[in-house]
């Protein structure tokens, strides 16, 4: 197996095609296959590929010390290295690690503007100061936001082709239910990647050698990885409250109602002391924020309160090699996949509605009397999103369908390990069919 598929490479591809494209920043957490997947595309489309690493090749950062003309530019690089060309129409020009030069974005404008040559930045969320390369390229850039790999992704991984998930599709939207070995080797698949997560290595190890061996060593050092790394980027800020908060994480969703606390990260904390680092680790791509809404009424955005809200590992493999050895041996021999109560499910599913372009909410009334995983929207309703690790009845989907007083509600979506099917008031969709749940909305209606 050479390299893994992704979704990025389709993007860039029709990017390529746009006569009119921007310069390009693919953005994201650290180590989920950036630099692979642009190198990968660059090898495939041009005839000469520049690529400069800000991170590790810090001589040229000075590029851009006497200004921004393209000419200026080039010829400082070739300074650096002589053996570098420049086509015109058939060169790209790959900065890595923009958020070690934050100058280079100044530069996409002019780059643009000369047109004679293609452009793509790569950047770590964690370090890129975004309001920085925001105010230095505005209108002269175009952005992408990339992830680890998604459930969708993992199948190609496995060798499955778009047909069979296309097929899957087409059941869900006519709510088919799944043949009882569709469904088997699905969830064998879906369990699989809640164990190892979307991070490029560990998927890659688990393919080739067709087994587990390894792969919970890396994710712990891709949690230490981060936790360097925040106490490389995390600048202006306590980097031992971040850490402190980073640390907690599988504690909080160890317990019932998995509401993050900063009271409880460290005896005698307060929220005031913790300003911004939950949006630090949220921008850095390693947390997902799920934010209680004030009531469950569209719209979603600024129905919130800021200060209540559940913190979700961006990848759920991360959440897994965080585990305790325990809990380790019971997800592993036991196969007991709520361990945890529940978390890795819900984890899994906030990472897939992440990845689909949502943000997350949730809702939980002051008595605990009314709750709710997730909500997202359709066209014209609000949707609660329901995870539940059995089979247990819905009071609250019920309530929020039926009473008046939600009027925004009209109909659920009930997450389990349950076939295709719909009520009349809820339609159950089995966990490893949620990557498709944005399609879904939109497409039923019509």
């Amino acid at each position: 197996m050479e390299r893994l598929s992704r979704k990025i490479d389709s993007f860039l591809t029709e990017w390529k095609k746009d006569k009119n494209r921007l310069p390009l920043i693919v953005k994201g957490a650290r180590q989920i296959g950036k630099t692979e997947a642009i190198r990968h595309f660059a090898r495939k489309n041009y005839q000469s590929v520049v690529e400069i690493n800000f991170a590790l090749q810090k001589q040229y950062r000075t590029i851009f010390d006497n200004g921004f003309e393209v000419d200026t530019i080039l010829r400082n690089i070739t300074l650096y290295n002589p053996e570098f060309s420049f086509p015109e129409g058939e060169t790209l020009i790959f900065f890595d690690e923009l958020q070690d030069c934050i100058n280079c974005a100044t530069s996409l404008k002019s780059f643009k503007e000369d047109g004679r040559f293609d452009v793509i930045c790569s950047g770590s969320l964690m370090g890129i100061k975004y309001n920085e390369i925001e105010s230095n390229s505005v209108g002269y850039k175009e952005d992408y936001e990339m992830f680890s790999l998604d459930f969708e992704e993992f199948l190609w991984a496995k060798g499955y082709k778009p047909d069979l998930i296309e097929e899957l599709y087409q059941k869900m939207l006519t709510v088919t239910p799944l043949t009882q070995n569709e469904y088997d080797v699905m969830l064998e698949n879906f369990r699989e990647y809640m164990v190892l997560g979307g991070m490029p290595a560990v998927v890659f190890t688990f393919i080739t050698q067709k087994n587990y061996s390894g792969t919970l060593k890396m994710q712990r050092q891709l949690l230490l990885d981060y936790e360097e790394d925040i106490t490389k980027y995390a600048v202006g800020f306590d980097k031992g409250r971040i850490l402190d908060v980073y640390r907690k994480i599988p504690a909080f969703l160890g317990k019932e109602n998995k509401k993050y606390q900063i009271s409880k990260v460290r005896q005698g904390a307060r929220n005031r002391e913790y300003v911004g680092t939950i949006e630090w680790l949220s921008n850095a791509g390693i947390v997902n924020v799920c934010y209680c809404m004030n009531t469950p009424e569209l719209p979603l955005k600024g129905n919130y309160d800021p200060n209540n809200y559940k913190l979700y590992f961006a990848d759920t493999g991360l959440l897994v090699g965080a585990l305790d050895d325990e809990a380790q041996e019971d997800l592993r021999t036991n196969r007991n996949f709520n361990t945890y109560k529940g978390a890795l499910y819900e984890n899994a599913v906030g990472e897939m509605l992440v990845k689909q372009g949502y943000q997350l909410y949730f809702f939980r009334n002051e008595r605990g009397t009314l709750e709710m995983d997730f909500f997202v929207r359709d066209a014209n309703t609000l949707v609660p999103v329901e995870v539940k690790a059995n089979d247990a009845s819905t009071p609250s989907m019920n309530a929020l369908i039926t009473k008046e007083e939600y009027s925004d509600v009209r109909y659920g979506i009930k997450l389990a390990n349950k076939n295709l099917g719909f009520n009349g008031r809820f339609y159950t969709i089995p966990y490893f069919l949620t990557f498709l749940l944005k399609r879904f909305l939109r497409e039923k209606q019509q």
